[in-house]
């Protein structure tokens, strides 16, 4: 009892509670993290998974895929689509998080409605979108045509150019709410009564917006941006159900080239190493943006 008594009055209490989910971490997330690391430098197949014999073979694994091509590929896409669907998420969302600041009958309703792109489940997004890019019975064709833009139906999922356009705009619907609300949450903490004060003072709406609301606004910007960039990185499910990587290799991310070299073709170690390209990519992007935020720790 008073072992207990101590251990309470003490800060070792704190461990305790930590406990659990470092367990977590470390058993669901530190053990297949390590376990894939450790894959992508074997030479493991559907031949030899089961007997053991997993032979050490270093770099092999990127070398043979970076020299094949199609992981340089799939990391060009990656980046393409992440950057494109954050910058046109990111300016809707802002717009709408402005529009939303106002006070207006039905706010709370519209604002509601417009959060169900990120409620519904992301295969339903993607076969929604998949149908409706569909060559002949798509919506998107027959509006197009019904409008006079286009006088014969677009391939929109087996051209190349125009099978990203689809993805990428797949995406940014589903992510548009997410920094809408964020951002909108960021604008109310900031006072009303400094935009009053500006105003007297002559200050326009823009100069409020550039001098007041964007400066204050700077750490939810960074952290919509950063969370953005993680989400959109690694998408899957979208790109797997709409293209599944095509056509040509024109939609292959990381993540789907990581997924067709374990799950289709059987090269385990070789869809590590794709996977182990992504979390590297995405360990440096954390690493560099937390470094950016205790440097203006510090500062301040």
């Amino acid at each position: 009892m008073n072992y207990l008594r101590k251990l309470v009055r003490s800060d070792r209490i704190a461990y305790l509670f930590v406990a659990p989910a470092l367990c977590y971490m470390l058993l669901l997330v530190g053990y297949p993290i390590v376990y894939n690391l450790l894959l992508g430098v074997q030479d493991v197949t559907v031949k030899n998974i089961n007997n053991g014999k997993h032979h050490f073979v270093g770099l092999e694994n990127y070398i043979r895929l970076f020299q094949d091509g199609v992981l340089t590929t799939a990391t060009v896409n990656t980046l393409i689509f992440t950057v494109a669907c954050i910058v046109m998420q990111f300016v809707i969302g802002f717009a709408l998080a402005l529009f939303f600041n106002r006070t207006f009958r039905a706010v709370k309703f519209v604002r509601g409605m417009m959060m169900m792109p990120w409620m519904i489940p992301m295969t339903v997004t993607a076969l929604m979108f998949k149908f409706m890019f569909s060559t002949n019975v798509g919506i998107i064709n027959q509006v197009l045509q019904a409008v006079g833009i286009i006088s014969s139906p677009i391939d929109w999922l087996t051209s190349p150019v125009s099978a990203m356009a689809a993805v990428i705009i797949a995406n940014v619907w589903i992510g548009i709410p997410f920094n809408m609300i964020l951002l909108s949450v960021g604008l109310t903490t900031i006072p009303g009564e400094l935009r009053e004060s500006a105003a007297i003072d002559g200050a326009g709406r823009w100069q409020c917006f550039r001098h007041i609301t964007l400066p204050l606004l700077r750490p939810t910007i960074e952290s919509v941006l950063v969370l953005g960039f993680i989400y959109t990185f690694k998408v899957f499910d979208l790109v797997f159900v709409m293209t599944n990587g095509g056509p040509v290799n024109a939609t292959q991310l990381l993540s789907t080239y990581s997924y067709k070299l374990s799950f289709s073709l059987f090269k385990y170690s070789e869809g590590a190493a794709a996977a182990n390209v992504l979390f590297v990519i995405l360990l440096a992007a954390s690493l560099v943006y937390l470094k950016y935020t205790d440097a203006e720790e510090e500062g301040m």
